[in-house]
């Protein structure tokens, strides 16, 4: 593998970075958060414009309101809570006030997904991505450590449209190279091989690439493709590396419904039909544990998807 870790970092504090600089460069960056500051990582924003910077209180569903109606003004509104909050709580005024309403408002959403541990099922998300996914126009983009975390903060500050940004708590391997470019919708291929394609997204792109260490050693060439941007989907990054691997495994923290590998699904059946093998949590919710310990417990290491690339293979 030619990636090393640089740090360990948490995702969320790329976030961070990334709002404080976005407010750096424009002046219509806004930020609204429902009583959550230092947990979205959002206090160094709220002290360098403290005029921009909204708290909201723990009212989820009126910062989503605020949010659409500043975006009349032509503000760049950033909302921040967690990923259950921001999507299962206020799913009504996201699908009408931001999604149909077509309006630029940026949901960003920490402490995603099952490695948010201790904290247990209630605030573990699993379904946040096939809810945002199921909206029209709703672009969702789901970084895998925290530079490209950072990254995609700045791009989405660029970008014209309602955006799910997802991100996490726990510290996580930094391995992106800083300037390596980020464009939303633009699949980032990391690892070439020809024998199976491994698709991964947010914290499962490392495990990802461990994996393929551990079949190179067994003379299995994986190619390894970052999936930030989960919708839109770079289909022709796709579609070109399972051409040539004839098979495809897909790594996500997130149900096995609904997220990243029912879209790649959905484009393999249509596209190029190959086996496919899905790591992904099996239709569970979460529970209570360390982060690592519950990754493990739900089928998320390298390991399951070493497993899951011999199943596809035996099935060419």
């Amino acid at each position: 593998m030619k990636y090393e870790i640089i740090n360990h970092k948490d995702t969320r504090s790329g976030f961070g970075e990334g709002l404080l600089e976005a407010g750096q460069k424009n002046e219509k960056v806004v930020a609204l958060c429902a009583d959550l500051t230092g947990s979205l990582k959002m206090g160094a924003f709220a002290k360098a414009f403290p005029e921009r910077f909204f708290q909201t209180g723990i009212s989820e569903a009126n910062m989503i309101g605020m949010a659409a109606g500043l975006t009349i003004g032509g503000m760049i509104p950033f909302t921040g809570t967690f990923a259950n909050f921001s999507t299962a709580r206020v799913f009504d005024q996201v699908r009408q006030a931001v999604a149909y309403s077509e309006k630029n408002v940026k949901i960003c959403a920490s402490h995603a997904g099952i490695s948010l541990g201790e904290d247990g099922a209630t605030h573990q998300t699993l379904e946040d991505i096939a809810m945002m996914r199921s909206l029209p126009g709703m672009t969702v983009i789901n970084p895998c450590d925290f530079n490209q975390t950072k990254q995609a903060t700045l791009a989405v500050a660029d970008f014209d449209g309602p955006v799910y940004l997802r991100f996490g708590r726990p510290k996580v391997p930094n391995f992106i190279p800083e300037d390596m470019p980020f464009e939303i919708g633009k699949a980032i291929t990391l690892e070439e091989g020809s024998d199976v394609t491994i698709v991964a997204t947010g914290h499962l792109v490392w495990e990802a690439l461990l994996a393929f260490d551990e079949l190179a050693k067994e003379g299995i060439a994986a190619e390894i493709i970052n999936i930030h941007t989960i919708k839109p989907l770079d289909e022709e990054t796709l579609l070109r590396s399972i051409h040539k691997t004839g098979c495809v495994v897909t790594a996500e923290e997130h149900n096995i419904y609904g997220g990243l590998g029912d879209a790649v699904a959905n484009v393999v059946v249509r596209k190029n039909p190959v086996p496919m093998e899905m790591v992904a949590v099996k239709d569970v919710f979460g529970q209570s544990g360390k982060p690592d310990e519950l990754m493990r417990f739900y089928g998320l290491k390298s390991e399951n998807i070493v497993e899951a690339a011999k199943k596809v293979l035996s099935r060419k």
